[in-house]
């Protein structure tokens, strides 16, 4: 017998439904990872006195992002660029951390790294929108 024909007569139907199996678990996790990370980005925008609901806007949301940063509307096109996009949005992190009174580490570890517990922390935690110089600029409060 060759190899090809008892290829075909193999019995894979076990590895069919584990794959499935595990190929659906996967997809929940992903969707609960989600589901988290946009409860907070909600809860940051609000508290930073924008609508919540942008945070579930796919562009808009990167905008709303760049606001509370103080970084100008044309970053989103930084953002749109491969490998550009990481050294900006680990910039709009550690600003964003410092708009709530944070660190610069805890901008790239807490919300680069690990966005969703970070933009949790960020939400439903003590912490305070702060509007400093750069931002109250880009706001146009000057």
């Amino acid at each position: 017998m060759t190899l090809i024909p008892a290829l075909l007569l193999q019995d894979d139907s076990g590895a069919l439904i584990g794959g499935l199996l595990a190929g659906g678990m996967m997809m929940l996790m992903m969707l609960a990872i989600m589901v988290v990370f946009l409860a907070g980005l909600w809860k940051v925008f609000t508290k930073a006195g924008q609508p919540g609901w942008a945070a579930l806007v796919p562009i808009y949301n990167l905008y709303v992002l760049t606001q509370i940063a103080g970084r100008p509307a044309w970053w989103i096109a930084l953002m749109l660029i491969p490998l550009v996009s990481i050294v900006a949005m680990a910039m709009v992190a550690i600003d964003v951390a410092k708009a709530f009174g944070q660190s610069p580490v805890f901008g790239i570890v807490m919300l680069f790294l690990l966005g969703p517990i970070g933009y949790l922390m960020l939400g439903f935690g003590n912490y305070q929108y702060v509007v400093t110089g750069t931002m109250a600029r880009a706001a146009g409060a000057y």
